[in-house]
């Protein structure tokens, strides 16, 4: 199972960024968990980040053919981006939604996700676990 897992903007502000709602961890501890979970249960993880919602899409229509599943964490695209929305219905590569904090128990405007209804599942308030069972979910899956 190969699976790209893409970071959107302001993620790699992870462990200065609003430490009380994300925690004090950074972004390459982020990373290092991804990797290490995904050779400990056996599957093939790259991690990709940007602050570009045009590259964030360049990301996922090129995972088409190159991955088997898709883990993206939009950020604050997550609640307007309908470029990320139609790339991630444009591939044939299943997407989980995946967020640190509870986005449903934050500010009205992140109770709305317009992406995630073009992924197979949404995960939030997890930390940084909820990319560890979305890898897990796509693995099994797989």
């Amino acid at each position: 199972m190969k699976i790209l897992i893409i970071n959107g903007v302001n993620l790699n502000m992870l462990g200065s960024r609003e430490p009380d709602v994300y925690g004090d961890r950074d972004y390459a501890a982020l990373c290092a968990e991804i990797a290490d979970f995904g050779a400990e249960i056996g599957a093939q993880v790259e991690v990709v980040q940007s602050n570009i919602e045009g590259e964030i899409v360049n990301f996922i229509q090129g995972a088409a053919g190159n991955f088997d599943g898709i883990i993206i964490n939009p950020g604050a695209y997550t609640h307007y981006s309908y470029a990320i929305s139609d790339a991630l219905r444009g591939v044939d590569v299943p997407a989980i939604e995946v967020h640190i904090s509870n986005v449903h128990a934050r500010e009205e405007f992140r109770h709305t996700s317009v992406t995630a209804a073009a992924c197979v599942g949404q995960i939030c308030g997890l930390g940084f676990d909820s990319y560890k069972l979305a890898i897990r979910y796509l693995n099994h899956v797989g």
